[in-house]
């Protein structure tokens, strides 16, 4: 199977899962004994999920994927730093994983944290900062600003996977991955892609 078919395939899975989701349809897939004992020697997850750690938004259950499916990263407003890409630069370059999907979502709390403004404590506020050039982004659109920011976040740090040297820019000029933004709207459990 090439490369390109191996994307579309990881794509339609995703796509799939979710709506069989948003039915309140899943089969929950590859949640067995069967499936632990399959991925004992090594795994081979078909996508990469850089998202939220809201408790709101588990990858496995709004893509109805099990184990050994998706390789994710969770962070607050699903930003990324070096550990991230580091790891995303692994699943891609080591696995083989042919797609990597940032998925932001409706109601963020560190995006409207950050729109919001005010002091940020602790290590909080490196998220912010982090976030703070999207809201900067957004401020330049029309409609809800906080809306606008979390698209605008995803944009962002799509562009940031894109742009890491050297991994993951050679594989996207060889073809070998797809990086692309969607956004989990939490009332209606869809996810929309942003290709």
């Amino acid at each position: 199977m090439s490369t390109n078919q191996l994307i579309n395939e990881a794509l339609q899975k995703l796509i799939n899962g979710n709506e069989r989701f948003a039915d309140s349809k899943s089969i929950n897939p590859n949640q067995t004994i069967e499936r632990r004992n399959e991925v004992l020697q090594g795994q081979n997850p078909f996508a990469v999920i850089v998202g939220c750690s809201d408790s709101r938004v588990p990858p496995e259950i709004i893509f109805d994927q099990g184990i050994g499916d998706l390789f994710i990263i969770r962070t607050a407003g699903n930003i990324v730093d070096d550990v991230a890409l580091g790891s995303i630069e692994y699943a891609v370059d080591h696995l083989g994983t042919p797609i990597v999907v940032v998925l932001g979502h409706g109601k963020c709390g560190a995006v409207t944290a950050t729109v919001q403004g005010g002091e940020a404590h602790g290590h909080i506020g490196s998220i912010v900062k982090t976030i703070l050039p999207a809201v900067e982004k957004a401020k330049t659109q029309s409609g809800d600003l906080t809306n606008n920011s979390i698209k605008a976040n995803i944009g962002l740090v799509v562009d940031t996977i894109k742009s890491a040297k050297p991994i993951i820019t050679a594989a996207l000029e060889q073809g070998k991955v797809m990086v692309v933004g969607a956004y989990y709207d939490i009332e209606s459990g869809e996810v929309e892609f942003i290709l």
